[in-house]
């Protein structure tokens, strides 16, 4: 039986974040990465969205983290009220409502710490996530031709944002 929860991220939970994100990037299907940045470089951009207060939240099934989301700073004074948006779950997580739960929890963090500017990118093909994107208000950009590439295949990348 599932015991899905979505909370806040603490501490506890960065090392799980970390093997759920790796999880998903070996897929090659959903992430620029195809494995998680080394476990110190993680820990120390989670902690860093923890300091400050950025939203981050995770999926938890029975306190494993099954599922994250993060809005990440975009650099410079100029692009200050700008998150980046990033999120997942591991394949035994999906369709169960979690996507949602995720990004209703970070999104109204957004908005509470002052964002008025949500960005995103999403694989042209994954239909999903653009779907619960598109769910939550957030509107197509743009397409940036041949963005990723892994195993020498390039994908198109969608550009997507929600405006406060």
């Amino acid at each position: 039986m599932k015991n899905y929860i979505v909370a806040p991220t603490e501490e506890g939970h960065l090392v799980g974040i970390h093997r759920a994100v790796d999880i998903v990037a070996r897929e090659e299907k959903y992430l620029a990465f195809t494995k998680a940045p080394p476990v110190e470089q993680s820990l120390a951009f989670y902690r860093d969205l923890l300091r400050y207060g950025w939203p981050q939240f995770v999926a938890l099934n029975d306190n494993e983290v099954v599922g994250w989301i993060d809005i990440s700073p975009q650099l410079g004074q100029a692009r200050a009220h700008i998150g980046a948006l990033g999120i997942g779950l591991v394949p035994s997580a999906r369709h169960q409502g979690l996507g949602a739960r995720l990004m209703q929890a970070a999104i109204d963090k957004a908005w509470a710490n002052g964002l008025t500017r949500i960005e995103l990118s999403v694989w042209a093909g994954n239909d999903n996530a653009r779907a619960l994107y598109e769910r939550f208000g957030f509107e197509l950009e743009g397409t940036l031709r041949k963005a990723c590439r892994i195993n020498g295949v390039y994908r198109d990348v969608y550009a997507m944002a929600l405006l406060r």
